[in-house]
């Protein structure tokens, strides 16, 4: 196996895997990072208002995430259809491609509200991270 693909695949994994911890502590009622995850309209009002079920889905879905890729090349051995794989990894690639790209208006690289905390930080870090993980995720499927 590639080295290339094996670090990429442990990167994605691990970065899935933080995510995942993050997203289940808040839904435990942690509240570290939490303001700084919403994004907010002009008066610093919070535009999503997520409950700690929709945190629970996200962990579990970024942790599911995670162990998929293991699953992919092999460091987890779990047998899988390859048709279920292969469309796994495009939908992983393609859900945080569209999550880059955003809402046009509050999310993403091509927002209309950048002045706010979360928008700076969503320029800053959260769409970069999500594109790398897209285009990580192709380069990961084309070895």
């Amino acid at each position: 196996m590639q080295p290339l693909l094996i670090t990429l695949t442990i990167i994605n994994s691990s970065i899935f895997f933080v995510l995942s911890v993050i997203h289940l502590y808040w839904a435990l009622g942690g509240e570290w990072g939490f303001d700084k995850a919403l994004p907010t309209n002009m008066e610093g009002k919070r535009v999503l208002n997520p409950k700690k079920i929709d945190s629970t889905i996200v962990g579990l879905g970024l942790l599911l995430f995670s162990f998929y890729l293991l699953i992919y090349v092999n460091i987890v051995s779990l047998e899988l259809p390859n048709w279920l794989m292969t469309y796994g990894i495009w939908f992983i690639t393609g859900l945080f491609f569209l999550r880059a790209v955003g809402d046009f208006k509050y999310i993403g690289f091509f927002k209309k509200i950048r002045n706010t905390e979360f928008g700076r930080l969503d320029t800053r870090f959260y769409s970069p991270l999500c594109l790398f993980l897209s285009i990580s995720g192709i380069v990961i499927l084309l070895f």
